[in-house]
């Protein structure tokens, strides 16, 4: 059983267990400090640097993470829930040391201006979020879950979309020529997006306008 916890989370400090609640550490360092099976809820970490510092089974459930910094962190199993986590450059974190398996996910969040270029993030679940803006170019998302999520403004490009679900996604704009779409699952209307990128015209049937014509 979890441990509840309001104090401020220390630097170069083990918890395991443990659950922060409504913690307000806004533009703080946290440096080094290692988390294991530990819940963050209802917290604040606006700005707040966090460098070095290892997240294991962890997670954030209604936490506020917009411009966090995770330069040299390790994420193995970590989920944020109707958090909001907007403008977090990815990039910088550890993933060559992450566990095999699903190194974080989003479910009921807001991602939006959020970078994950080149990253590979296989099986990374983004589900019913937001993510206006967020930059998934040269990343390897195979098998990715984005469903019920708004993609409005994201950037595609030689992004590994392989067996990816996107068949519930919504406002994406991906061309083909320029990403991998191997068994990549989409539906109808929204799959229609994928003819923009393509050097195509469309015309309407006019066998089927004229019958329609003399039917009226």
């Amino acid at each position: 059983m979890s441990t509840e916890d309001h104090a401020e989370i220390q630097p170069h400090t083990h918890y395991a267990g443990r659950t922060f609640k409504d913690v307000g550490q806004e533009g703080d360092q946290i440096v080094s400090s290692e988390f294991y099976e530990c819940t963050f809820l209802h917290c604040s970490f606006v700005e707040t640097l966090f460098r070095a510092c290892r997240f294991n089974d962890c997670t954030f459930l209604h936490c506020d993470l917009s411009l966090v910094r995770v330069p040299g962190c390790l994420f193995s199993s970590t989920r944020f829930e109707d958090c909001k986590v907007v403008g977090v450059d990815w990039t910088q974190a550890d993933w060559a040391g992450a566990r095999i398996g699903d190194p974080i996910g989003f479910w009921k969040c807001g991602i939006s201006h959020s970078t994950f270029i080149g990253l590979s993030l296989k099986r990374l679940k983004v589900v019913d979020c937001t993510a206006l803006n967020v930059d998934f170019r040269e990343a390897d998302l195979s098998r990715v879950d984005f469903g019920t999520t708004d993609l409005s403004e994201s950037l595609f490009s030689d992004t590994n979309l392989t067996e990816a679900d996107l068949s519930r996604a919504r406002n994406y704009s991906i061309a083909p020529g320029r990403n991998v779409l191997t068994q990549a699952r989409f539906s109808l209307p929204e799959a229609m997006a994928l003819l923009y990128g393509l050097d195509i015209l469309l015309v309407e049937d006019e066998t089927n306008l004229e019958e329609d014509m003399l039917i009226d």
